[in-house]
């Protein structure tokens, strides 16, 4: 707190600012103001309201107070940025940005509040250092409501994709290196993004649909349509980090592809270990929330690690098997795209750019 302690003007929200994070640290089963001010013994919640919305605080500053406190602490030369939101369920309709929206948290649609996270990983963890708040349409062309609710006039829309993009420059503006930044599908499927991590010199791991075209040495092919050509010799078990049963074994498998941008580009493919075991190459449905394809940029001309087979000629079939060292950066790439089990089948993912973990 002491870090911070400079963004307030005054000594009441600076000590009810210390209370408040105490309270978002404990156990408590739900945190709101009211459960936090009754758990920090104040009579009532209006203390902690008026420190959210009225008292004078530099909130962007604090942020990046946290964002520094985060990469000294957590500092590592092969960490990953990790973009991702979160929603929160509501029940009124005035809570900003609130709507009817798909939320991760209820796993549905659902009256909601959705934020986009920046979260910095490396080998000694992991801690969120930016945020941005998801503001609909719904609300972007309702200028009565964005008033109602606090919003400034200079509020417009921006996509999930694009608040990411927003973070990650700020991250990188502030004089800080990753070496990759990874997202689902939500960011991947921008080419803004893409375009702008690119000419950042930035590396990326990003889903995008299983329908996506990928271009190769033998023409343009679907995502899924190629996965279907991995042969069994190509496939390779590796773990994506321990869940709470254990190691989260998939196989993977990589294919070489011939994009016209600096670098090295891959298509990545991992397949669930948990279906029948005579279907090796199970159907790949259709459904884009069973099967995601993650795209990977970096500009480094470096060749990898060739322990592996040559996938330039696609005709052949002839997918390499994914060989990782123990770079960190490589873990946090399967950890990410390891961490959630959708249908048994297979889940791929386009790796571009070349890095000596690979």
């Amino acid at each position: 707190m002491g870090r911070i302690a400079g963004r307030f003007t005054r000594v009441e929200p600076r000590l009810r600012t210390g209370r408040l994070v105490l309270g978002l640290l404990s156990d408590l089963p739900r945190k709101n103001c009211w459960t936090i001010a009754e758990w920090a013994g104040e009579a009532s919640p209006h203390g902690m309201q008026h420190l959210l919305c009225r008292a004078s605080w530099d909130a962007d500053a604090v942020r990046d107070d946290v964002r520094e406190y985060v990469v000294e602490h957590l500092h590592d030369e092969a960490a990953v940025l990790v973009v991702d939101e979160t929603g929160d369920v509501k029940k009124g309709t005035h809570t900003v940005g609130v709507q009817r929206q798909y939320t991760g948290t209820a796993g549905r649609i659902e009256n909601s509040q959705v934020a986009v996270y920046l979260v910095y990983a490396g080998e000694r963890g992991h801690a969120a250092v930016d945020r941005e708040l998801y503001i609909p349409r719904s609300w972007t062309c309702d200028p009565d409501r964005c008033r109602a609710a606090g919003l400034g006039q200079d509020t417009v829309f921006a996509t999930k994709p694009d608040l990411a993009r927003r973070m990650i420059e700020r991250f990188l503006d502030a004089g800080h290196h990753v070496g990759w930044v990874t997202g689902d599908e939500v960011y991947g499927g921008n080419p803004r993004l893409r375009t702008a991590l690119q000419e950042r010199g930035i590396g990326y791991v990003l889903a995008v649909a299983c329908s996506a075209e990928v271009p190769t040495g033998a023409g343009t092919f679907r995502a899924d349509a190629l996965a279907r050509k991995v042969p069994t010799r190509a496939w390779q078990k590796l773990s994506a980090g321990r869940g709470a049963k254990g190691q989260r074994f998939y196989d993977w498998a990589v294919i070489d592809l011939a994009e016209a941008a600096p670098g090295r580009h891959q298509l990545l493919i991992r397949r669930n270990r948990r279906g029948a075991r005579t279907a090796l190459f199970p159907a790949v449905p259709a459904c884009p929330s069973c099967v995601d394809v993650a795209v990977s940029c970096s500009t480094t001309e470096h060749a990898p690690s060739r322990n592996r087979q040559s996938t330039t000629a696609i005709e052949r079939a002839e997918p390499s098997p994914l060989v990782f060292t123990s770079s960190h950066t490589s873990f946090w790439v399967l950890a990410y795209f390891g961490s959630t089990d959708g249908c048994f089948g297979v889940q791929l993912v386009l790796v571009i750019g070349s890095s000596s973990s690979w």
